[in-house]
């Protein structure tokens, strides 16, 4: 693989590591014990894009299928679908289908649920097929299965094209819900979404659309799912005609009262495909994706006031957009990647994010887990210094790497092919389990 003009900032290999000068101390080896074994064959799941828990002490796992059906699998392995709203999206175009599933904080107590889907023909909230709909839903007591008629519709989102959904979803640990969306589609950011933050301002020419929620594309947006917004005068943009919402808009949101969308946490993405918060820290970490030279991993920590812009489309990754050969590093005023690795001439060619581990496994304890769509390489990366990483590739699995999930106790799975997979060791982290506990 070849390297990156940032060596510093990302090793991919130890022998891509052992050939750069200076890099003699990144001695670490990929633990020995540490085994990717599969729990469901490929193709169990078809289309399966995620695996998620819902944090209620029942240890089930929630695998999302691109067509639009929820499975539930239970702590013995059995396993039913668990929604079905495979009417109501479009999943023809490779990026469009349900696309991230959450578990409100208290979904032991109030059974809600949320989804990010592409919106079919004839939707009942007039979105037009392919925008983003991101709704709540309720357990039915008696079968404890989602219920497909308690659909709840909080927004919908416009999308330029069918590509650069983004999708993922999650509550941070501030129990608002995050939500990621792309840039709208195209190549290179046609449309200028990803830093459009005033919707008076939203490019409207060719296939560019013409409506305020346009100017969330290319963004993380924050929201608050136990509170709604009255009508009135404000700065929501995907609020009703009058101003109402059914969500609110945490009053510390970094754009709330500005001429920007005050749904709007951060800027500057292009495709934030699976992105995750460190279990024990609160930090945030982004995969985006790249457009043709580069894919990024960008940190956010806990404590961040929110605001932050990653450069899309004036950089993609830490260099220059459009790309200059050789590679110059972009000078637009952005929050750099703490992480990048090249895909021009490489079989990668699109980044999976993952977590920062944080469960059994004591060999992993802190190492960010990562992934390529294509080549199906996964790496660890370890933080060695201030804003430095050393990453080693830990194996190469083969193509179709769609996602990684966690279950309620920190175990690590890998989700490719419609199959299943977990990271497994016999040696566990002691402060966090009892010995040979799972």
């Amino acid at each position: 693989m070849k390297a990156s003009p940032l060596q510093a900032l990302f090793v991919l290999t130890t022998s891509l590591a052992a050939s750069v000068p200076g890099s003699e101390s990144l001695a670490q080896e990929i633990p020995g014990d540490v085994m990717l074994e599969p729990i469901f064959p490929n193709g169990t799941f078809g289309g399966a894009l995620g695996l998620v828990h819902a944090g209620d002490g029942s240890n089930r796992l929630f695998v999302l299928r691109q067509g639009g059906v929820i499975h539930v699998i239970h702590e013995s392995g059995t396993h039913l679908p668990f929604l079905d709203i495979s009417e109501r999206l479009i999943s023809q175009a490779s990026e469009q289908g349900l696309l991230g599933l959450a578990f409100h904080p208290d979904f032991a107590n109030n059974g809600r649920f949320y989804v990010n889907y592409t919106a079919g023909s004839d939707h009942p909230s007039d979105a037009a097929v392919g925008d983003t709909v991101i709704s709540e839903f309720l357990i039915d007591e008696s079968t404890e299965l989602g219920d497909p008629d308690s659909e709840r519709v909080l927004m919908t989102v416009v999308q330029d094209f069918s590509n650069h959904n983004g999708g993922n979803i999650k509550f941070g640990p501030d129990g608002h819900l995050f939500i990621g969306m792309g840039d709208g589609g195209g190549s290179g950011d046609p449309c200028k979404r990803s830093q459009t933050l005033d919707p008076e301002e939203i490019e409207t020419d060719g296939s560019c659309r013409s409506d305020p929620t346009a100017a969330l594309l290319g963004k993380m947006l924050r929201i608050d799912v136990d509170g709604t917004t009255p009508p009135g005068s404000n700065n929501l943009c995907a609020a009703n005609p009058d101003g109402s919402a059914e969500y609110a808009v945490p009053t510390d949101n970094p754009f709330v009262g500005a001429a920007a969308c005050a749904e709007v946490w951060s800027l500057g993405l292009r495709n934030p495909w699976r992105w995750s918060f460190d279990r024990d820290t609160g930090d945030l970490w982004i995969a985006d994706v790249g457009q043709n030279h580069w894919e990024e991993v960008n940190l956010e920590p806990a404590d961040h006031p929110g605001g932050a812009n990653y450069g899309w489309n004036e950089c993609e990754g830490p260099f220059t957009y459009p790309p200059d050969s050789p590679p110059k590093e972009c000078q637009f005023e952005h929050d750099f990647p703490a992480l990048h690795y090249p895909i021009s001439g490489q079989p990668e060619c699109a980044i999976t994010g993952g977590y920062r581990y944080r469960g059994p496994i004591a060999s992993l304890q802190g190492a960010y887990v990562f992934g390529d769509y294509c080549s199906g390489r996964i790496w660890f990366a370890w933080e060695t210094g201030a804003d430095t990483f050393e990453e080693l590739e830990f194996s190469e699995e083969g193509f179709d790497l769609r996602s990684f999930g966690e279950d309620e106790t920190g175990q690590l799975y890998v989700v490719r092919n419609g199959g299943i997979w977990r990271f497994e060791s016999e040696v566990i982290h002691a402060d966090r389990f009892e010995a040979g506990g799972d």
